[in-house]
């Protein structure tokens, strides 16, 4: 039997839409990543984008573990000497940003590279409820009901 490897054409793509609140970041990330990367198909190809759509809402309900609010620390650089910047979980969910969390959570996930960056093209993450992709009919893919160690007991 030879190995499958999808071509352009064979890929379908889907709209799915995720809702965060109360759900745990690395797990919820950890979906994520996996269908932006198409893992969760019996065609995946590495090599090939054949993840789905992924619109993420209620990113700013989302919810970390133990002590992380306070203790997970993002840095990142201007460039100028000096420059090294930080703000902790909390600060950057209570800003006017807090997608940025749910964002970086699965980049880190997804492999670095020009497919890396064409793959997390197919993610939209919004602080609300809201969104404006209505059109695309996205199915519910409930990640709270998947397991019960995905949402935050206290």
């Amino acid at each position: 039997m030879k190995t499958y490897s999808a071509k352009p054409a064979d890929i379908e793509k889907k709209w799915i839409v995720i809702d965060a609140e109360n759900v745990v970041l690395g797990r919820l990330a950890a979906i994520v990543a996996s269908r932006l990367r198409g893992k969760h198909k019996p065609t995946f190809t590495p090599h090939m984008d054949d993840g789905d759509n992924v619109i993420v809402i209620n990113a700013a309900k989302v919810k970390l573990t133990g002590k992380k609010l306070d203790d997970k620390i993002h840095y990142w650089h201007t460039g100028y000497p000096g420059g090294i910047k930080s703000r902790n979980a909390r600060q950057i969910l209570e800003s006017d940003h807090p997608e940025r969390l749910v964002i970086k959570a699965v980049q880190r996930m997804i492999p670095r590279g020009p497919l890396g960056r064409q793959q997390m093209r197919n993610l939209r993450v919004y602080a609300g409820s809201e969104h404006p992709h209505a059109a695309q009919n996205p199915e519910v893919l409930d990640v709270a009901g998947m397991n019960d160690k995905n949402t935050r007991s206290r």
